[in-house]
């Protein structure tokens, strides 16, 4: 599958890891004119390395994670699964995009790591809820649209049960504003912001 995508390298320092990721030079070239049609979530938004990801990246690393499950939605091209992995998770990368799954695979192959990468959207998400609970569940850059956040709201309890946490980083999105006005009415809420421009919000999310 990797050989139906026009590839490049870009690197990553991470700490003390520089890290290489491999990424589709057009993004463009992946759309999907009947997703798009249909105004879905199958775009192809995994082709970017965004600023959340390399915020959720650098929040995590450094962190003893000791074997705790580690699942990522909407992994696109890994960053956040790698780091976790880095630091001692047992890690699930998820994405509905195959060829993203074929990506992160690939990135975590090229840069010594272990991890599961699987097709599963968080539309249709009950293998990953049957999967769980997960001590931690990371998403970056996943409340881009309205639409997304009561599938959300209803989906993450249901991942983590009553022990785990979700780390979501966020760069301000409007449907964002929503999701973590009410949070803490199901949460206990910690935000810490990225010191690198944007300045991303990583959002913690411990079950009340």
């Amino acid at each position: 599958m990797l050989d139906e995508l026009d590839l490049v390298e870009e690197t990553i320092v991470l700490g003390e890891h520089e890290l290489v990721l491999l990424r589709p030079r057009d993004g463009e070239a992946l759309l999907d004119e009947g997703a798009f049609a249909r105004q879905d979530e199958y775009l192809p938004y995994w082709v970017e390395l965004w600023p959340s990801g390399l915020a959720l990246a650098r929040a995590i690393h450094g962190r003893a994670l000791r074997g705790a499950r580690v699942l990522e939605l909407g992994c696109g091209l890994a960053l956040p699964s790698i780091a976790a992995s880095l630091a001692g998770g047992r890690v699930l990368a998820t994405d509905w995009s195959a060829h993203a799954v074929a990506v992160a695979t690939e990135n975590a192959r090229r840069n010594g790591v272990e991890l599961e990468a699987d097709v599963t959207s968080w539309y249709s998400p009950q293998e990953l809820v049957d999967g769980g609970p997960w001590d931690l569940v990371l998403a970056s850059d996943v409340l881009y649209e309205a639409r997304n956040v009561p599938i959300l709201e209803e989906l993450l309890p249901r991942l983590v049960g009553d022990i785990g946490e979700v780390w979501l980083a966020d760069p301000g999105r409007a449907a964002g504003e929503e999701f973590f006005a009410r949070a803490p009415d199901s949460w206990s809420v910690r935000t810490t912001r990225d010191p690198a421009p944007p300045h991303v919000s990583v959002w913690r999310l411990r079950p009340k």
